[in-house]
């Protein structure tokens, strides 16, 4: 039975922790805040609960696989799951309204042609076909792997652009924004585009095409919600850790990873405690006084890329006065009016003036006191604290401000039904995770010379491994659940682990 030091209570980690316990392996899980979930939190207030993370799962059998390994109950019976039906709404600055249904393509083309005229279904649909090629061309080695030695191979972008004749030259769509202009042809189906990618942190204008395959896996596998919030997804994966005998031990905070005889051998806490173990894994976002850069990743490994910080996520929540209509729309996305300035200010370190805005109102009787209130969440890339001083009242109350005022072409009459409001910002982001500037890392992608790849499972320190969203295979409740199978893999079979079955 090995002794396995697991650093932060992410979902990632957690799914690590489960997967190692059930294999045999005494776990103990240190978490520098005093409770698990990570960035999949929760607030309260007054009868109101709300999502301070992830308000929807659009990957739900990386979930259902961890339960399967990893005790009798499934995910179902543990967590109720509901299909978000129609999985958004989309309005865009011509004042063009568009609802998608959940994981039907038939419907999806059929609402766009509606919504955008004739021909918007056809070009979506091809451009989904593309994206699904760039699926099974890259589905393996970047999400259901750890990370080869040979990585180098996913530099090269899986997405088959189409040609564009001009004049005398041949051009392809190797980015987002390319993508939108060159073959969608459409600003709004440009806008919807560029909407997935702004929503997972990533710029339209450098993001490499195979990013064609987030709005795939949503309009494939569908869009879910957690009854109760998905901080109930948090408790569940918590409690089957619990159950497999792992350790937690909240408001720990590891300072530094303990290395002995060329390989990592524990943990030592703020207050001086040393925990030994023989496997420590990292769920956290490996930084200098943690571990030593050249411990994780070095020459011929990946390496962080150059360019701006990793935004974060600026969140209003409101407590409404008034029912929930029956006709609400559970995800409504208010597009910018001028998407390239909205880029240009999240990804050059300043505030948006007209933010993209992502409306979550659940039907969920948990979320508010009574049938007569409603809870409501708002959502807008930014921007992550250091670039923006989000501490600053006045900064915080003009965005927030501004995001309400947006909003209200999803919600009518919002701003007379508040009753109460809460802002989060990527400086509480910070300061409840420990991520440097309240940042939230993106999925992996392949593509731009492997840039947007991220340290490997494996690091090149023995006995020290890499899960949650800052590794591979990246960010998200999919991606993070991923890794954690990944690390369970790794050490559980050896370095000769080649993935998931």
């Amino acid at each position: 039975m090995a002794r396995i030091a697991v650093i932060g209570a992410g979902t990632g980690a957690m799914a690590a922790a489960a997967r190692l316990a059930v294999a045999g392996d005494k776990v103990t899980v240190y978490e520098r805040s005093a409770s698990y979930g990570g960035s999949v939190g929760r607030h309260e207030h007054e009868g109101f609960v709300f999502d301070t993370g992830p308000g929807l799962l659009h990957l739900p059998a990386v979930q259902r696989d961890l339960f399967v390994k990893t005790g009798k109950e499934s995910l179902e019976q543990c967590v109720t799951l509901t299909q978000v039906d129609p999985a958004s709404r989309h309005l865009f600055a011509d004042g063009t309204a568009l609802s998608l249904p959940n994981a039907s393509r038939a419907g999806v083309a059929s609402a766009l042609d509606a919504a955008l005229g004739a021909g918007a279904g056809e070009r979506w649909s091809g451009f989904l076909e593309r994206a699904r090629d760039a699926w099974d061309r890259s589905r393996r080695p970047l999400l259901e792997e750890p990370l080869r030695a040979d990585h180098q191979v996913l530099g090269r972008d899986p997405y088959p652009a189409l040609r564009q004749r001009r004049l005398l030259r041949t051009r392809q769509a190797a980015t987002v924004a390319e993508i939108g202009a060159w073959e969608l042809a459409d600003a709004r189906l440009a806008a919807l585009l560029d909407g997935y990618a702004l929503s997972y942190g990533l710029d339209p204008r450098t993001a490499p095409a195979s990013a064609a395959l987030l709005p795939y896996m949503e309009q494939t596998f569908g869009s879910w919600y957690v009854m109760g919030g998905m901080r109930e997804l948090a408790r569940a994966v918590y409690e089957r850790c619990v159950a497999r005998k792992v350790g937690f031990v909240f408001g720990a905070e590891v300072v530094r990873v303990v290395e002995k005889d060329g390989r990592a051998a524990g943990v030592e806490l703020a207050g001086g405690e040393v925990a030994e173990a023989d496997r420590v894994v990292l769920g956290v976002r490996p930084h200098a006084g943690l571990v030593p850069a050249q411990q994780v990743w070095g020459a011929g490994d990946v390496t962080v890329r150059p360019g701006p910080a990793v935004p974060g996520r600026f969140v209003v929540l409101l407590s409404l006065r008034g029912a929930r209509e029956a006709d609400a729309v559970h995800r409504s996305v208010v597009h910018s009016a001028d998407g390239a300035a909205e880029q240009e200010a999240v990804f050059g370190g300043r505030v948006a003036a007209h933010p993209t805005v992502t409306v979550l109102r659940p039907d969920d009787p948990a979320t508010r006191p009574d049938a007569a209130h409603e809870a409501v969440t708002l959502t807008a890339t930014v921007a992550p604290q250091g670039p923006v001083d989000w501490t600053d009242p006045a900064v915080r109350q003009r965005f927030a401000d501004v995001l309400v005022e947006r909003a209200e072409a999803a919600v009518p009459g919002l701003r007379e039904r508040i009753l109460h409001t809460q802002v989060r910002t990527p400086a509480e982001t910070e300061a409840g995770t420990g991520a440097e500037g309240g940042s939230v890392p993106p999925p992996a992608l392949a593509g731009a010379g492997g840039a947007y790849l991220h340290p490997g499972n494996l690091t090149r320190l023995p006995g020290l491994y890499l899960a949650g969203g800052w590794s591979h295979p990246g960010g998200g409740l999919a991606h993070a659940g991923m890794s954690g199978t990944l690390v369970a893999g790794l050490v559980v079979e050896g370095d000769d682990f080649r993935g998931s079955r």
